[in-house]
């Protein structure tokens, strides 16, 4: 009988337990679980340790692929906390776009499919004059603009901010090119869902991201992105090139 008891009291504190639980909004998978990295923390702080650890990096790398009205987009990224910025942009058929930023100042090179497409008041001669060659970019060229807003990590880390409160915890896995675990966070927006890899050995740096991102201007609207981060606090030369 006492053992009976027994476990119909546990049974009992168990469902309490879970009562209470769900009352506070806290299902078990956002509540901390004492097996998993980062066990005393909930997936919404995990993802703003993460966002804070990754914005706090002197230096990070980023390998981007989403898609535009132009069609696929791959960008490779460098950047630093000062502002110095190496940027090779890859825009399909349209063609590709290396940038430079250092000191402030901004330059760009481009195959002549790019800059015939931002030059179409220019003559022949003047586009081809300027193809491949490292220019000052000329105002409005939105593949520039594009370029140069992936300098900043805030333009992937900024919309994930907002969604940090729908994180919930997942498994460990490994991120694709690293050898190093990570947590898988998953979470919701109002056009769909997220993910991210957050390093779970070291600095807890975001590893991998996939969201939705505002297009770069044309046509508005969001498209499926997917941001890998790597080689943080990894020191890198940026020499302006010659014009």
């Amino acid at each position: 009988m006492r053992l009976l008891a027994r476990a119909s009291a546990a049974t009992l504190s168990a469902a309490t337990a879970l009562a209470l639980a769900s009352a506070c909004g806290m299902l078990p998978e956002d509540a901390p679980d004492a097996t998993a990295p980062y066990a005393r923390l909930t997936g919404p702080e995990v993802v703003n340790k993460a966002l804070a650890a990754t914005r706090a990096a002197k230096s990070v790398r980023m390998a981007v692929e989403t898609t535009s009205p132009e069609g696929p987009v791959e960008a490779f990224v460098a950047t630093d906390i000062r502002g110095a910025c190496t940027v090779t942009l890859s825009l399909g058929a349209t063609g590709t776009m290396e940038l430079v930023r250092t000191g402030g100042t901004v330059r760009t090179r481009s195959d002549i499919r790019t800059t015939t497409a931002d030059t179409a008041t220019k003559t022949a001669t003047d586009t081809a004059d300027r193809a491949g060659r490292w220019t000052k970019p000329a105002p409005g060229d939105r593949h520039a603009e594009l370029a140069e807003r992936y300098c900043d990590r805030e333009t992937f880390l900024g919309p994930l901010a907002p969604q940090s409160g729908t994180a919930r915890k997942g498994r460990t896995t490994t991120t694709s090119g690293s050898d190093a675990p990570a947590l898988t966070v998953t979470g919701k927006t109002a056009e769909g869902k997220w993910a991210a890899d957050i390093a779970t050995t070291g600095k807890p740096f975001l590893l991998k991201l996939k969201l939705r991102l505002p297009h770069d201007g044309t046509g508005g609207g969001t498209a499926p992105a997917t941001v890998e981060f790597s080689a943080f606090d990894q020191p890198f030369t940026v020499n302006a090139p010659k014009t």
